[in-house]
């Protein structure tokens, strides 16, 4: 049984699912990723299952990961052009320590199996037992995080759309608040700035999980990025685009004033 990789190794879809390959595909291209592994389809359904060599076996992989750590799903076939599974799997933040994961790769591994995530795969013509992979990773603690396709969305425009928020960025793809948005000609030139309405943040809570941290009205109307970060974003999105190819939805993190990728699948067609 194929068990748990680091993410550099993690390169059969059909054993670690999208996700974990394209966060490998990203660490072997030179992108910043934050460390992590891959947990294979097999592994985790003996975790779910509760075998005791399996459980071990995914926490002593992690011990020498920096926590908390941020526990996310890589089913085979999440995170296509056709079907992203968005809303459908749990994504756990702020695991304390690799003793909690046994917990959240359950909770991930049910919630692949739910009556909604069968629905969905039904919808979508993806309607066999779903191979549940599992993404470990360090979680950051951000300055400011959010999402960026790498052509615009909504018109087809050849431009960068960035939206950012303070704090994790789950306040931005959940929808929580209203981001900044920008927009990114590929020579660097910015096309547009409108500052969002960002009343809190989301930060790690202290005993794990996370919390809704207030902000002030002026901070909640600042603007999250700089120049340089929005140039940084746009290096970011053509580096992106040569290891992955073009239309690309990606989420990215800025912590201790460093870039980081997060995620980059294929923008997810209308159906």
């Amino acid at each position: 049984m194929k068990g748990v990789v680091p993410l550099a190794k993690a390169h059969e879809h059909d054993v670690f699912g999208s996700k974990a390959v394209g966060l490998g595909d990203a660490t072997r291209g030179g992108l910043p990723v934050p460390p992590g592994v891959a947990l294979s389809g097999p592994i985790v359904d003996a975790v779910a299952s509760g075998e005791p060599k399996a459980i071990k076996k995914v926490a002593k992989s992690v011990r020498t990961l920096p926590g908390p750590f941020a526990v996310r799903s890589s089913a085979v076939g999440e995170d296509g052009a056709d079907a992203s599974f968005a809303g459908q799997h749990v994504t756990l933040l702020n695991v304390p320590s690799a003793d909690d994961l046994t917990d959240a790769v359950r909770e991930i591994w049910w919630s692949a199996n739910s009556d909604s995530a069968i629905t969905y795969r039904q919808r979508t013509d993806l309607f066999v037992r779903p191979s549940v992979g599992v993404v470990v990773q360090t979680l950051l603690d951000p300055e400011v995080a959010g999402v960026m396709f790498t052509q615009n969305p909504i018109n087809g425009a050849d431009e960068r759309v960035i939206e950012a928020a303070w704090g994790l960025g789950e306040a931005v793809v959940a929808g929580r608040v209203i981001p900044d948005n920008y927009r990114v000609a590929r020579s660097g030139e910015v096309l547009g700035r409108t500052p969002g309405l960002k009343k809190f943040a989301i930060r790690r809570a202290p005993g794990g999980g996370t919390v809704d941290e207030p902000l002030s009205k002026e901070v909640a109307e600042q603007e999250c990025l700089t120049d340089a970060d929005l140039a940084g974003l746009n290096a970011m999105a053509s580096r992106c685009e040569e290891v992955y190819g073009e239309g690309r939805d990606i989420e990215w993190a800025i912590a201790d004033g460093r870039l980081y990728l997060l995620q980059c699948r294929p923008v997810t067609r209308a159906g």
